[in-house]
């Protein structure tokens, strides 16, 4: 038998084939092994990836705050809820009214008087309300409790001299210097005691003052003090210098140191005219009788304030058909006066009250048989009809003896800035005495 002992040639090379190929495969997985992480490597340089990493740690900005102010006066009727209400609950309001009453009650805030609501972001920051010519309510809120106070209002003054000559009036005089007429309004109250500015002035009379103008966030904001003043009428010179006697308030004091303040003012009207004199005998436009007019008849528009003319106690108020509106004051055991015609009372005006000696009691009208608008003013003594212009009143206390030297350096001092000086700047934070004023 023939054998064949040689294999095929495909036989014996396959093994060979086979182990190519896994070489090959092997290399080619290795090569992609050693090519995938450089085509998964970030496109970015180091710098970039340190700045990248900075920035993802950096802290989202802090949004905005948006800050709004709104400048308001407030309106008749309005209250504090209807201040209020769009930024606190009727809880809240409630709530800030009890904590307010010691400080200053809300339900007294008055029509005219201006305010200033601050707001954070739309939300409730603080309130301010100016309660007077001096002084602030401020209300501001943290966390969930309010901070109320009532503080001095922040001016800064310029103490200036003004000068003028009378031509027909102190009004007019003041106004025509480019003064306002508060001034003039209060320059006639220093001397209200020892002239009147209805029947005393006359053409030539002239007049100056040392006087501080306020400014507010540099915006002029009316006048503060008058320190020192001089009116001449009708040849005799009048002098007030302010000072503040010890305790006392601050008032007013001629060169000597003797007080400008009177029992009585002079006239119950700062600005007006005499239509009807103090006579025994005159015709009633109304009645067409003779008859006794014991008093002194005051013609001023409509609305005009009507001031007490010394302290007292209102011992009568009402309405009569021949009187209209009217006030009666007793004083001391000796003096009254009598106010006639009003168109309307001073709120807290009634019967019992006290009145201070300046107050305002009513307003001029023409109520009662009254032939236009005008104030009808009497005073008497133990009962009896006197007439008001001749009456003299007894002066307040001087300056005391401990503070003489004092007062005579300070009245020296102002009256040679008052004399010499056209202006001296004065800074200053502090409120004007109000009742120096």
């Amino acid at each position: 038998m023939d054998l064949d002992l040689q294999p095929p040639k495909q036989a014996i090379a396959r093994p060979r084939q086979v182990t190519s190929r896994l070489r090959i495969l092997l290399l080619l997985i290795l090569f992609s092994l050693l090519l995938v992480p450089l085509f998964l490597r970030p496109t970015v340089t180091s710098t970039e990836a340190h700045t990248a990493t900075d920035e993802a740690l950096k802290p989202p900005p802090v949004p905005e705050i948006r800050k709004e102010i709104i400048n308001g006066t407030i309106a008749q009727g309005d209250t504090a809820t209807a201040l209020l209400n769009n930024y606190f609950s009727a809880a809240e309001i409630h709530e800030l009214g009890q904590q307010c009453k010691p400080v200053f009650p809300l339900s007294k805030l008055s029509a005219g008087q201006p305010y200033r609501l601050c707001l954070s972001n739309d939300h409730f920051e603080r309130f301010e309300y100016d309660i007077d010519r001096d002084e602030q309510l401020i209300i501001s809120r943290d966390a969930d409790s309010f901070a109320i106070e009532k503080v001095p209002i922040p001016y800064t003054t310029e103490t200036v001299r003004v000068r003028g000559t009378i031509d027909s009036s102190l009004f007019e005089a003041v106004t025509g210097a480019g003064e306002s007429d508060v001034l003039a309004m209060n320059l006639a109250d220093i001397f209200a005691w020892d002239v009147d500015f209805i029947l005393d002035i006359r053409q030539g009379d002239s007049f100056q003052a040392l006087v501080e103008k306020r400014y507010r966030d540099g915006q002029p904001s009316g006048y503060g003090r008058i320190l020192a003043a001089e009116f001449t009428n009708q040849g005799t010179t009048f002098q007030a210098f302010l000072f503040q006697d010890g305790n006392r308030r601050p008032d007013y004091y001629d060169a000597s140191g003797q007080s400008l303040r009177k029992a009585f003012l002079k006239a119950p009207l700062s600005f007006s005219r005499i239509s009807s004199g103090f006579t025994m005998h005159r015709f009633h436009p109304i009645t067409k009788t003779w008859k006794a007019h014991p008093a002194i008849d005051y013609a001023a528009p409509p609305g005009t304030p009507i001031k007490s003319v010394g302290d007292g106690v209102i011992i009568k108020k009402g309405f009569t058909r021949g009187n209209g509106n009217f006030v009666k004051i007793r004083h001391n055991s000796s003096y009254e006066t009598l106010y006639l015609h009003m168109k309307g009372f001073a709120k807290g005006i009634g019967n019992g009250k006290r009145v201070a000696q300046g107050q305002t009691i009513g307003y001029v009208g023409s109520t009662g048989l009254a032939t236009g608008p005008h104030l009808c003013f009497r005073m008497y003594k133990n009962g009896s009809p006197v007439n008001p212009s001749k009456v003299k009143a007894a002066a307040a206390q001087p300056v005391t003896k401990a503070n003489l030297a004092e007062f005579n350096t300070l009245a020296e001092t102002l009256m040679a800035q008052l004399n010499d000086q056209p202006k001296v700047k004065v800074a200053s934070a502090q409120p004007a005495d109000k009742k120096a004023q």
